[in-house]
């Protein structure tokens, strides 16, 4: 069972997929304006509610914010599925992403830029947990999730449907802007602290990184993450840059 405990990624998860949440319990002291909200989503989804002294949720979730949802884990996706409903499929897949907070702010960058998909490797990566939720803000409800038990050859099964494999990394052959994101295309992002494996390395098209002018000579994951994304999304907007 899946605990959320913020209140943004509580009113998504019941305006798309409230046949996934068991009950909510809400504190009966407090601001009403976003409980009001998260009562009527309820009401229509036809979910069960009740409100509780605060002492009771506190015990029950000591960082709540008023409110605790109680939703059923979500399902993962095929490839098949994740591609299926793909015009121009831009994939996410993550190489032993590990930190759930990571996790999360990948997820919900990925879906702000379009993504149709993430793919997680079945072993060495953070599950869709609690605090994967509620990092992403809601956007797991709107992406789908594929695990697959060999990322390696999941990239070259994805290189013969004409997909190109990005890996994002420090000491590439280019920079992530010299590349044209307006075709079929997979960002792969490595480990928190190892970066790629060897063998997906060797699967990628091409290394890219991101330049960097400060003392400080790399971004975290999540951060490094948003920078490819988003250069997606402006080549496929069709968005020029100052130069």
């Amino acid at each position: 069972m899946i605990k959320i405990t913020r209140i943004n990624p509580i009113l998504e998860i019941l305006r798309t997929s409230p046949g996934r949440v068991h009950k909510i319990i809400l504190q009966k002291e407090g601001e009403r304006r976003p409980i009001g909200e998260i009562v009527a989503l309820a009401k229509a989804g036809h979910v069960p509610y009740l409100f509780v002294p605060r002492a009771a949720l506190d015990k029950l979730a000591p960082h709540h914010q008023g409110v605790v949802a109680m939703l059923a884990p979500r399902e993962f996706a095929s490839l098949d599925d994740i591609l299926e409903g793909a015009k121009m499929p831009f994939l996410v897949l993550l190489d032993e992403i590990e930190d759930p907070q990571n996790l999360g702010a990948i997820l919900r960058s990925a879906e702000c830029a379009g993504a149709d998909g993430i793919v997680l490797p079945e072993r060495r990566s953070a599950g869709l947990t609690d605090a994967v939720y509620e990092v992403s803000a809601g956007a797991l409800e709107h992406l789908k999730v594929a695990r697959v038990p060999n990322l390696a050859q999941t990239m070259t099964s994805l290189k013969g449907r004409g997909i190109w494999i990005i890996g994002a990394e420090g000491g590439g052959d280019g920079h992530f802007f010299e590349f044209d994101y307006r075709q079929p295309v997979a960002i792969v992002l490595g480990s928190e602290g190892k970066g790629l494996r060897p063998l997906v390395r060797e699967r990628c098209d091409r290394i890219l990184s991101i330049p960097m002018a400060g003392k400080i000579n790399s971004l975290n994951v999540a951060s490094a993450a948003s920078v490819f994304f988003f250069e997606v999304l402006r080549q496929r907007l069709g968005v020029a840059v100052a130069r």
